[in-house]
């Protein structure tokens, strides 16, 4: 009896890394990314993460996810993501509505030129 319940113990343990890996999306386009996801608003989500994700990657084809937030914008519950694409500059939102699984929106935002802000500062007048 002990040898069985030392197996059972040995088992559970080796399936933890397992149980933890389906608890984060597994799709290819993923790595550490940050994660803002209230579990309040999770309850609400009819949408898996997972599934939103799959959406969104095939609109961003080539994006390499960067961060995800589950949020509640304009009336709407939705899924958030960022994707950056390899040679290709700043971020591009993909916004997928966590209740049916269309999608609500895509943006693609350039990074601010930090020349741009240097030449700016430098012509500013200095206050007295």
């Amino acid at each position: 009896m002990k040898h069985a319940s030392s197996l059972l113990a040995t088992l559970a343990l080796a399936a933890l890394p397992t149980l933890a890996a389906a608890q984060r999306p597994s799709h290819a386009t993923t790595s550490a990314y940050k994660r803002e996801v209230p579990a309040a608003l999770a309850r609400q989500a009819k949408v898996s993460e997972d599934s939103a994700l799959k959406i969104a990657s095939a609109r961003i084809r080539g994006g390499v996810v960067q961060a995800v937030e589950l949020e509640n914008e304009n009336g709407k519950l939705i899924w958030s993501w960022e994707f950056t694409i390899a040679g290709r500059p700043g971020i591009y939102e993909c916004n997928v509505d966590a209740l049916d699984a269309h999608i609500v929106g895509v943006e693609h935002e350039m990074p601010k030129s930090d020349s741009a802000h240097a030449r700016r500062d430098s012509t500013a007048k200095p206050r007295p």
